[in-house]
């Protein structure tokens, strides 16, 4: 008679939380104000302000914006607070950097909501792997909100995982 194989990863405990679950669907923009810059480098008020106003705020309905400026230009505070006034009606969330610290931003308002009540004294993995764009800061932000009520945390997958915490 042969050995019966036990999945004892299925029979575990253990309860996985990936953090893609948590990815909230909308396209991300790069918004590069360069062209709208005299020669990349200098910002006049009068032609920005003009092309700000002409410019079709709608089409970013829905989206996540990132503002940013990739010349080497001194971009006046208030000129990045002028776009977010124009995309305020039309885009989710409008933030100055690039996509990961877009991707950061929108993950510390998804964690700051979500409520871990139910991973109370539970042994807990952070899925590792993902296919979306999950920033390293979000699972830094997840590892630190579960701290605070889990049994213990491990990160990977439950087969080779890191352990991380375990509370005493």
């Amino acid at each position: 008679m042969k050995d019966k194989i036990i999945n004892r990863v299925a029979n575990s405990k253990l309860i996985t939380v990936n953090l893609e679950d948590y990815y909230p669907d909308g396209k991300r923009v790069l918004f590069d104000i360069k062209d709208w810059l005299f020669e990349g480098f200098v910002l006049r008020e009068k032609d920005f302000r003009q092309k700000a106003t002409e410019h079709d705020w709608s089409q970013y309905k829905n989206c996540y914006v990132a503002l940013t400026c990739s010349t080497d230009a001194i971009v006046p505070a208030w000129a990045f607070m002028l776009l977010s006034v124009y995309l305020e009606p039309f885009a989710k969330k409008t933030i100055i950097g690039n996509l990961e610290v877009l991707e950061t931003s929108i993950y510390q308002d998804v964690l700051k909501s979500l409520d871990v009540s139910e991973y109370t004294n539970k042994p807990i993995i952070i899925k590792g792997c993902s296919s979306k764009p999950v920033p390293q800061n979000a699972y830094i932000m997840l590892a630190t909100k579960l701290k605070q009520v889990a049994k213990s945390i491990m990160y990977g997958e439950a087969c080779s995982s890191v352990p991380l915490f375990k509370k005493k």
